[in-house]
């Protein structure tokens, strides 16, 4: 029996979520995005998953019933064998099983991963980094996500959590807070920055941009600062792109990638101002010198990654004949009356 054609993916945020339908070339026929309003609970949230995927399948003129199933990218710590969203900080959720609930709402077999890590696999898959064999991904935003490819599939390692080199420690004799990849140089750290900096007395184009707001310092508007040659930004954005690449440089000696995907709202902002910044610093640092002709590039999917890459991880865990352990099982589809639905395995 063929395999369908369609997917849906699910790229979750704490603040909005998107829906797609994806055929197997990874192109989106259509979207829906909605409000993700984590603070009415995990219930409601998960309900408006369904709707998104309803919606989404309407405007792609398919009924749900065509879907081989639903990929999901979600924030936080994924036990990716149970589809269960063990701990999410900007969801407010723990041990919420994600994959269980909304396969049997869909009854459609769910595969649930982390929302970077499915977006790596987008752009691994169809997007920036195609071709390559090894591959790390790293996600500029409100945090610093990463994720692994080793030998053409998504790495997660014994504990479930590899790529995440957000948490990597540069500064250990540092103020709390202020020690790791993450707390120097997410487009929320570098906001927070710029704004003490500024309140120090530091002129900058950004109180123009933000009509002296400096709540509304977001990803747009530093690249704008960047872009008009306002020097506090350049330099704030130049040590946060020596910090990354330092952090990157570690990534290639130890893993020895061949290319580095940098996405994120900043880096889409951004673009190859920051790209090429973060590759001069990765080359610098990167031994032996063989692994300093690593490729960094920008992602190429920007917004779709994430609903590109659920789709596609939930595309090849659903594939028959695909490699699927048994002991791996995630969402299962609750049977209707006539036919069972499928089950959603992945593969270690």
């Amino acid at each position: 029996m063929p395999s369908p054609k369609l997917f849906a993916g699910v790229d979750l945020g704490g603040t909005n979520m998107q829906v797609g339908v994806v055929d197997a070339d990874g192109a989106v026929l259509a979207r829906a995005k909605k409000k993700t309003r984590a603070e009415e609970g995990a219930a409601r949230v998960i309900q408006r998953i369904v709707d998104g995927v309803h919606e989404a399948c309407v405007h792609a003129g398919v009924s749900p019933a065509a879907l081989g199933g639903v990929g999901v990218g979600a924030p936080g710590a994924i036990d990716i064998a149970t589809g269960t969203v063990r701990v999410a900080p900007n969801l407010r959720w723990t041990d919420v099983p994600l994959g269980k609930t909304l396969g049997r709402k869909l009854a459609k077999p769910v595969y649930v991963d982390n929302d970077v890590r499915s977006a790596i696999v987008g752009e691994h898959r169809h997007g920036a980094g195609r071709g390559a064999t090894e591959l790390f991904g790293l996600w500029i935003g409100t945090g610093i996500g990463g994720g692994i490819v080793l030998r053409n599939h998504i790495y997660t390692g014994h504990f479930g959590a590899a790529g995440e080199v957000g948490h990597t420690t540069l500064f250990p004799f540092a103020p709390p807070g202020s020690r790791s990849l993450e707390h120097t140089c997410s487009r929320t750290a570098i906001a927070d920055r710029l704004v003490r900096l500024i309140r120090a007395g530091n002129p900058s184009l950004i109180t123009e941009l933000t009509a002296g707001d400096l709540s509304e310092i977001k990803a747009r508007v530093i690249a704008t600062a960047f872009t008009r040659g306002d020097k506090l930004t350049k330099q704030v954005i130049e040590n946060a792109a020596l910090c990354l690449g330092v952090g990157l440089a570690s990534v290639v000696t130890l893993l020895s990638v061949q290319r580095i995907v940098l996405g994120g709202g900043l880096t889409e902002a951004m673009g190859e101002s920051l790209v090429a910044l973060v590759r001069e610093a990765v080359r610098a640092h990167a031994f032996p010198d063989a692994c300093k002709r690593v490729e960094v590039v920008a992602t190429k999917l920007e917004a779709d990654a994430g609903v590109i890459g659920a789709a596609s991880l939930a595309r090849e865990h659903l594939k028959p004949g695909g490699h699927r352990p048994a002991a791996h099982k995630q969402g299962q589809a609750k049977p209707a009356k006539a036919k069972p639905a499928a089950t959603a395995k992945t593969r270690p």
